[in-house]
């Protein structure tokens, strides 16, 4: 009795080592070196919609998760081909993270990245109200708006101003001649 336990124990004991010590998988097994995963744009803000693309999966839908991701991107393509969905980042999170790809019913972790940043980039030229940015702004023209009417403004409004006045004189002049 006592040496048929010890041969179920060692039996155990070798199947544990077996599984432990990294067997090679058989054959048919998926392969995770193939599954890559690439977020666009590659760096981000939170809140922002990003694009995920996955090479490497033989079927044609799988999900792609992170804890960066407000939810998993459902993805969906053509299988052996790239899967793609969408997915928002969560707000309030900043840093690199990794992404967890499942297609063909297992799951892949780590076979991408995605950057959070601190902030939205913001532009550093806004366009001017009224232009549409039809024109570029050149330095000449940005002088020219700060610089207000030139010599030829003043004289045309000093002749219009005078005329004016002489209208005015010569219609109060008539109105004071007796008749």
């Amino acid at each position: 009795m006592c040496i048929r336990l010890l041969a179920v124990r060692s039996a155990g004991a070798a199947v544990l080592a077996a599984v432990l010590a990294g067997t090679p998988a058989p054959a048919g097994a998926h392969d995770q070196d193939q599954v890559e995963a690439r977020v666009t744009p590659a760096s981000t803000a939170p809140g922002a919609r990003v694009e995920v693309r996955v090479t490497g999966c033989a079927g044609s839908t799988g999900a792609a998760g992170s804890g960066a991701f407000a939810k998993d991107a459902e993805l969906t393509g053509q299988g052996g081909r790239t899967l793609s969905g969408t997915t928002r980042v969560r707000e309030g999170v900043t840093g690199t993270y990794e992404i967890t790809v499942t297609c063909d019913g297992h799951p892949h972790q780590g076979v991408g990245t995605v950057r959070v940043t601190t902030a939205r980039p913001t532009p550093t030229a806004p366009v001017r109200a009224g232009g549409g940015g039809a024109v570029p702004l050149t330095p000449t023209a940005a002088v020219a708006d700060e610089a207000g009417p030139g010599t030829r403004h003043a004289v045309v409004g000093l002749v219009l101003a005078g005329a004016a006045a002489v209208a005015v004189a010569l219609r109060s002049i008539r109105r004071r001649r007796p008749e």
